[in-house]
């Protein structure tokens, strides 16, 4: 498969009638997942705190003929949260699966050199964002027959490798692993199977080093990863997919490396 083979959903109906939440869905690996979730029969929900890039997707879920919806939302607030999984419900009738992809990443200086407002932004966002998340998901699917799935968006970074000027922002990923599988344990028993997928490089803005192109970036994975290119976003949707449909009911707690290899 090349970065540029899209991966098939035709005729796939894993998530009809079903509600998805991507949470950071306006751009990049969020909005694949959210268009993957749509073609295959959900109703979508996405959140981000900013109104124009969701309304793209939702548009651009239209347009393929799925049903979605935007909300705004501060992930790092949790009267937000309760609200965006009320908007859920209130529109849907149901939240089936969540995906907690909300994340920034403050690269480029080591530990030591990292101001303090960066380093709180990425704890705000990558670490408390997705604990606020878990708690107003797992509330509403334990009220809900079926359950549900959740799925946090972790990295290769942190609790699977260290490159440096990334170690703050690695250490905010290894929580997110951490989290995943202490809160997997704690709620499959009432219904809520929970899981991670931790990408490496991906087709998104957020690979690309300071100043570089999108050729330059593919000269660089050349030999920066065995698999020797970034993962399409489609590839790590897939994985995300996976996750979340009935066919990995038995797998609890994973993390699930999207990588080419990096972290091997």
């Amino acid at each position: 498969m090349t970065a540029t083979t899209p991966v098939s959903t035709a005729a796939r109906t894993r998530f009809a009638g079903r509600t998805a939440l991507v949470t950071g869905g306006g751009s990049g690996l969020g909005r694949a997942m959210a268009l993957a979730f749509a073609a295959e029969g959900a109703n979508v929900v996405v959140a981000g705190r900013t109104e124009g890039p969701l309304k793209e997707t939702v548009g651009l879920v239209e347009d393929a003929g799925g049903t979605a919806i935007a909300v705004t939302a501060d992930v790092s607030r949790s009267a937000d949260l309760a609200a965006l999984v009320d908007a859920a419900v209130e529109r849907f009738g149901s939240l089936d699966v969540a995906v907690n992809n909300a994340g920034v990443l403050r690269a480029g200086r080591p530990v030591a050199e990292l101001p303090e407002e960066e380093w709180r932004t990425m704890l705000d966002i990558n670490v408390t964002g997705v604990l606020l998340a878990l708690q107003a998901e797992v509330k509403q699917m334990r009220t809900q027959p079926n359950g549900g799935a959740i799925v946090n968006i972790g990295s290769n970074l942190g609790a699977h490798m260290s490159v440096p000027g990334t170690t703050a922002y690695g250490a905010t990923k290894a929580a997110v692993s951490a989290l995943t599988k202490g809160a997997a344990a704690e709620y499959i028993r009432d219904g809520v199977r929970i899981n991670a997928v931790s990408p490496g490089a991906s087709d998104t803005s957020m690979s690309l080093q300071g100043g570089e192109s999108e050729a330059e970036r593919a000269e660089r994975m050349k030999t920066a990863t065995p698999l020797g290119r970034v993962s399409s976003t489609e590839e790590v949707a897939a994985a995300v997919l996976y996750l979340a449909s009935d066919e990995s009911a038995s797998v609890v707690g994973a993390d699930l490396v999207i990588d080419g290899g990096a972290a091997v």
